[in-house]
Order: C-alpha cells, then structure tokens, then sequence
C-alpha cells in the first residue's frame, strides 16, 4: 500500500504541475523503492536522516544503476523532500548532501533517410490485412513528419487530422500544447488509412475518438494501439526492411526528424520548438551528429574561411 504522504505529494505534481503519468509512475517507482530501503533500517520517507539517504545511494551504487536512472532518483528525492518542507513534515531536507550523478551524454542513435524510406516501403508492402499496413506507413509518416513522441502518436484523435491540416496541435509534457507539421507524404499516408481505419475498431462499435483504434488494449490504452504493439510492429517493419531492430525504436524516429532538419539547413531553435523542448540545451544535443553538415556550413559561408591564404 503507498504511504499516505507519498500520495499526497504525487497528487501535488499531478495537479500543480501538470506531471506526465509516465513520470508519476516513474517517481512513484523511484520513491517506493526507497521506502522499501528505509523499512530495513526502521526507518520512513518522512523520519529519514542524512546518512539513511546517503546509504540508500551507495546501495543504488552497488545495484549498479546508471547514471540516468540514479540521476532521476535523486530528483524525486529531492522533489519529495522539498515538498515535505513546505508541508510542515519536516524542518530540514535529508537529502540536501546527495550529489548529482555524473552522467555522459550520449549521442542519439540515428537511421538516415534511405534507411527511412526502406522502412516505409517495408511497412507499405507488409502482408496481411491492407488496413494494418495502411495504419502501419500513416504512423511511421506522421512519426518522421512530426518528430512526435510515441506517447503523443497514439493519443491523436481522429479529429485533430479533420479537414486535412497541416500542422497536429500536440499536448506534450507537462501538458504543453505546440503545433507539429504534417508534409505531403504524411497528409497523403493518413488519407489512405482513414478509408481503412473502420476495420480497427473493437466488435461492436461504429466508432472511435482515437486516430489509432484497435480492438485491444487495457487501463488508459483500451480502445486505442498500445506502446507494445506499436513496438513489437516497428520491430517487424525494421527486419522487413533489412535492418537491426535494435537500432530502430519511435524514438529513433523522433531523433532522426530533429538531425535531418539540421542536416537540410533549419535553425536550431526552430527544431527546439518543433520538438518541444523546453531548454535550448536539450536540442543541441543534435548538433554533435549534425557535424558534417555544420563544418561544411562554416567553411563555405564564414567570410575568413573563404579567404584564400
């Protein structure tokens, strides 16, 4: 059972800060886990010391955790403790001595366009029912057009393609809206499939407010494609098409729209929008596997550079 004040706290993010359910379930995880870590000391969240806190990190340490994921523990630690302060829980912060985690920064995995193109002509040519491959391109051309997050993919309704747009209002993290673009290719591609898209709904029913329905699914995903089989299909498409399917995942695709926008000449800060990032510095990332196109820009363009010695 989740300790009272543990809810209370994930409430507050929810409802204060508009939190994704993905990160409420991923602070809930991290916070719990530390609960349980507690309770063999005879401890809890709220009666926890310093050096409690610091074990647990050392245990987290031990367990062999990465960076990454040590690195989002501490944030909801330290997000828990500084709610418990403002609650009256509490008069110091136990968590105030935990360093941050030293982490890389890894680069994105990235498919190039032909490798683009060859997977969509693998899904276009998929066997099977015409209205599963039709479903199949409209998400991997709205996928590549849009650099959507998978989880903003499969909650479009039907409603936001309405009168053949070109641009998606998108509601990202934290509940942020922001327009995402839609080309020829993905406007055609979503055409084709809403002819098709009646033969996905569950038994019984006439019609669906998601974009993607489908006759599975459970909890918030009943009536729609789920993240697993969104995935488990990209897996198929990508061995169709020739390739690794461990390099190929809807976030590859999301990295692949950001870098090859680099690559023909867009402004970063334009990506940062398109992408919606909310700092700078997490779409710059793209310049370090955009390099080429960028030296190529600075030799030719910089006025110095041009200059013969």
């Amino acid at each position: 059972m989740i300790d009272a004040k543990l809810e209370a706290f994930l409430e507050s993010l929810a409802a204060e800060r508009a939190s994704a359910a993905n990160t409420l379930r991923a602070y809930e995880k991290d916070l719990v886990d530390l609960a349980s870590f507690l309770t063999t000391r005879s401890s809890s969240l709220v009666d926890a010391t310093a050096e409690t806190i610091e074990a647990y990190f050392l245990a987290l340490g031990a367990r062999g955790l990465s960076p990454a994921t040590a690195a989002r523990r501490r944030a909801a630690i330290r997000q828990f403790y500084r709610f418990a302060l403002a609650e009256g829980w509490r008069t110091d912060d136990p968590s105030r001595r935990v360093e941050a985690p030293k982490q890389g920064r890894p680069l994105p995995k990235l498919v190039s366009t032909v490798e683009i193109d060859a997977m969509l002509a693998a899904a276009a040519a998929r066997p099977g029912a015409p209205e599963d491959a039709a479903r199949l391109v409209c998400a991997l051309e709205i996928l590549y057009a849009s650099g959507l997050r998978i989880s903003e993919l499969l909650s479009l309704t039907v409603a936001s393609v309405a009168r053949d747009p070109t641009f998606l209002i998108v509601k990202g993290k934290g509940g942020k809206e922001r327009l995402a673009p839609l080309n020829s290719r993905a406007r055609q591609a979503i055409q084709a499939y809403l002819v098709l898209r009646p033969r996905h709904f569950a038994k019984g029913e006439t019609k669906s407010v998601w974009l993607f329905p489908s006759r599975g699914g459970t909890g918030t995903e009943k009536g729609r494609l789920t993240r697993r089989r969104f995935a488990q299909l990209l897996d198929e498409t990508a061995l169709a098409a020739g390739l690794d399917p461990a390099r190929v995942s809807p976030h590859v695709l999301r990295h692949a729209f950001a870098t090859h926008l680099l690559d023909g000449g867009a402004d970063l800060r334009a990506v940062q929008t398109l992408l919606g990032h909310a700092d700078i510095s997490t779409t710059e990332i793209y310049t370090h596997v955009a390099g080429d196109r960028l030296r190529s820009a600075v030799a030719s363009k910089h006025p110095l550079a041009r200059r013969k010695p």
